[in-house]
């Protein structure tokens, strides 16, 4: 045998020993010590709080480990030999708790799962079921290998957004995306409702912006109308908040406004060829009575207090401003110079609407150069080949989400094999090993220790995605790999070892229905078309 064959295969010895000591948990905690206990969870296991406000919390665990396990765990007062005990901790008042952290051990008597914060709680509770998961089952019992985990999110926020615009997959997708987002610990979900090619958001004031607005879709302008009742609304969000995870809705503006202006041309600035009736007047007072009546009912089902504005790409289908007798006498009368002013002055008043709402102001970074209060915005950074627009948002002190299409657009290809979706040689290969090496630090900007950088966010755009299959094979896995940039410090993350953690969840997956990308062995799930 040649030596470079015996290297090899220590190496890949070694390796695999590596890998069954790593605690077997996406994201990977950031402190973590195997013991030698073995927690056996089995009919005498109860589950016990120490804090009243922990009752809700310790009913999802109850019923996470029933339908998942199929064990029923009873919540008593009264510990027993095997004992989960969810414990709240208070902390001094001039503590500032890190919002997310939590402590778990894993002994031989019991497991503690303790936080000085109900957010920190659950996610210890997503690590446990974890650990339940990789346990030796025999018979009506698991065997829960023992763990002292000390674990702190690199970022608060660890976001997705999914775009059903362009193409909607209803109450029971959505669901099941924010199952998968609690379990990896990812805590933002980001709502693009409204769109050239669908309105997805019922409005009460504006019946026809669902009936009208919601016909058609990126592939059939026609398709049934199809749209989010507002009590669907509120159905979902109590669901995402029983996971701790915040909706923020995107109602896209001044471009990107076809259905609107399909349900009410009257408030249409006009398009160009390519993009028709693409954005909201800018020039008329009754636009901006009209967007904030629509703003004050999306406040009232969005408790986030953030609504995302879009405010990307106006240049696509502005052009009729120019002729338009109301934007002339705007910019006469506000002494605006060109149309990236009037622009400007668009994204001022509807951000003075969101403020009257005490909500904050979020938009894709195209709004850093306007006129907004940055303490009060926070910028999205998507156009990796802009790094002047993040330099402005920086030097502004502005709140910052980065979502830069290399690596974190997910309808981008993840695989040179791929035959659907933007062409990878002319954009990039966005795979589940790069949107894992996401760090902040790749794009050669000079960012100051202190910062405002409040997390990191994929994006899902659904041209190309028609189906769930379709919809799951670009999410999952890089869904995880995601969770793990946004949880894990960067001197903690291993490929080799997620790749080897993530294969307990391709089981999961299957058991799921999820129609996921085996990067590890391609052949095994084709790419759908649709």
């Amino acid at each position: 045998m040649k030596i470079t064959s015996i290297i090899a295969l220590f190496l890949l010895f070694n390796l695999n020993i590596f890998a069954k000591l790593i605690c077997p948990v996406i994201p990977l905690p950031n402190q973590v010590e195997k013991n030698n206990n073995v927690f056996t969870l089995n009919y005498n296991t109860v589950l016990t709080v120490n804090n009243e406000s922990l009752e809700q919390l310790a009913n999802y665990l109850q019923k996470e480990i029933h339908v998942r396990y199929n064990k029923s765990i009873p919540i008593t007062k009264k510990e027993r030999y095997y004992n989960i005990n969810l414990r709240l901790n208070k902390h001094k008042k001039k503590d500032v708790p890190i919002i997310g952290a939590y402590n778990l051990s894993v002994t031989e008597k019991e497991i503690v799962i303790e936080s000085n914060n109900s957010e920190g709680i659950f996610n210890g509770i997503q690590t446990l079921l974890q650990l339940i998961n990789s346990g030796k089952k025999t018979g009506n019992i698991v065997e829960i290998e023992g763990w002292e985990i000390v674990d702190t999110p690199l970022y608060q926020w660890r976001g997705f957004m999914l775009d059903e615009s362009r193409h909607f997959f209803g109450t029971k997708k959505v669901k099941q995306i924010l199952d998968w987002m609690a379990y990896y610990k990812l805590n933002k979900f980001h709502w693009h409702l409204t769109d050239q090619h669908g309105w997805r958001i019922d409005i009460k004031n504006y019946p026809k912006l669902s009936r009208i607005g919601g016909i058609g879709n990126y592939h059939d302008e026609l398709a049934k109308a199809k749209y989010y009742t507002q009590q669907e609304i509120l159905e979902i969000v109590n669901y995402a908040k029983d996971r701790f995870i915040e909706i923020i809705p995107e109602i896209d503006m001044p471009g990107h406004a076809s259905a609107a202006n399909k349900a009410y041309p009257e408030y249409s600035g006009g398009g160009s060829k390519s993009h028709p009736e693409y954005t909201f007047n800018p020039g008329k007072d009754s636009v901006y009575t009209y967007l904030t009546n629509i703003l004050r009912e999306v406040d009232v089902l969005f408790p986030s207090q953030k609504i995302h504005i879009g405010g990307d790409e106006v240049h696509y289908g502005n052009e009729r401003w120019s002729d338009l007798v109301d934007v002339k006498q705007l910019m006469k009368r506000e002494k605006l110079k060109d149309l990236k002013e009037v622009e400007n002055y668009f994204f001022k008043r509807i951000a003075d609407s969101l403020l009257r709402l005490d909500n904050k102001i979020l938009a894709w970074d195209e709004v850093a150069n306007a006129d907004v209060p940055a303490n009060e915005t926070i910028l999205f950074w998507w156009r990796h080949n802009r790094p002047e627009q993040l330099k402005i948002a920086l030097a502004r002190g502005m709140a910052i989400v980065m979502c830069p299409r290399y690596p974190m657009y997910f309808d981008y290809m993840q695989d040179s094999l791929q035959v659907y979706g933007p062409d990878y040689k002319k954009f990039t290969l966005n795979s589940v090993e790069n949107v894992y090496k996401f760090s902040q630090d790749n794009y050669g900007i000079e960012i100051p220790k202190i910062n405002n950088i409040l997390g990191i966010q994929a994006n899902l755009w659904t041209e190309r995605i028609r189906t769930e299959n379709r919809l799951d094979y670009m999410l999952f896995p890089r869904l995880a790999a995601l969770a793990e940039s946004a949880w894990t410090a960067k001197n903690n993350k291993d490929f080799i070892s997620f790749s080897d953690r993530i294969k307990k969840d391709f089981i999961l997956y299957e058991k799921n229905g999820i129609y996921y990308f085996n990067y590890q062995d391609r052949k095994k799930t084709g790419e759908p078309k649709y």
